[in-house]
């Protein structure tokens, strides 16, 4: 396709540093709207839902979000055309909570065959210093994986604690956003975050794309869905987008869906 220039600068961007921020998605009262669908959601469960995988299969917010059209625009200046909707879930650090995520890469424990991976970071509340928005270290992404280690640290959001140690943070870069803006980067870059000591919730979401060859090494049992372009691969089952909120269906599907994806990125 014919890139407008925006989306041309953002991807130059991106393609430099591993990452671009601020790329305005929609307004700061849709951004609300989507907290506000998002908290309804949370208040029918009885529970948060900070890192439930597959959001977009039983909430239609993340769905529409994920599949906005300058969302899709600039995923596919980076990875091409035919794109796969990989897992959307939510990050939410509570205020005043101690919750932090460690200098990691987001490829190293999923098992994806290639790195035409884009990670998008939605902000649906102010993601600032205070509120401990992300770090990035920019062209960290060329330096293709780095080792991590497993650690036992509790207030760490990810998964297995996994850490890059000895980081350089003197080239570090906040990446703030506003409500309704996203950054994107890359599945190498470097990134962390700090605690979030404000007086309201860091609310992100957080969405995975996959160029269309691109495969899981570990087992054939996972999913996604085209969300632009074709996929003539096969690679994954396929994934079905809410149409409604938290139909019981759906929700079933998505409690396998989780226990599959919290395995498979929980083995080495």
């Amino acid at each position: 396709m014919a890139l407008d220039s925006r989306v041309q600068g953002w991807a130059d961007a991106y393609n430099r540093d591993g990452y671009v921020g601020g790329v305005p998605i929609v307004s700061e009262a849709e951004a609300l709207d989507h907290r506000r669908s998002m908290e309804r959601a949370e208040t029918a469960l009885g529970a948060s839902m900070h890192y439930k995988s597959k959001a977009h299969t039983i909430l239609t917010s993340p769905y529409e979000l994920a599949t906005h059209p300058v969302m899709l625009d600039l995923v596919e200046a980076l990875i091409g055309p035919d794109i796969l909707l990989y897992n959307v879930t939510y990050i939410i650090k509570e205020p005043g909570s101690t919750s932090h995520v460690s200098w990691h890469q987001d490829l190293t424990y999923w098992g994806l065959s290639h790195d035409d991976q884009v990670s998008a970071w939605l902000a649906l509340s102010p993601a600032n210093e205070t509120s401990g928005c992300m770090r990035m270290l920019p062209g960290s992404h060329t330096q293709g994986m780095v080792r991590h280690e497993t650690t036992e640290d509790d207030s760490n959001v990810l998964l297995q604690g996994q850490t890059v140690q000895g980081i350089d943070e003197s080239g570090a870069v906040l990446c703030p956003l506003r409500p309704g803006e996203a950054s994107f980067h890359h599945g190498w870059t470097l990134h962390a975050s700090m605690p979030n000591v404000s007086d309201d919730r860091r609310i992100g979401l957080n969405i995975q794309y996959l160029a269309a060859h691109v495969r899981q090494t570990k087992h054939d049992l996972d999913t996604a869905m085209v969300v632009r372009g074709s996929d003539r691969f096969g690679h994954f089952g396929v994934d079905v987008p809410a149409t409604a909120d938290l139909d019981p269906t759906a929700l079933q599907r998505q409690v396998a869906l989780e226990k599959l994806h919290v395995e498979t990125a929980g083995t080495a």
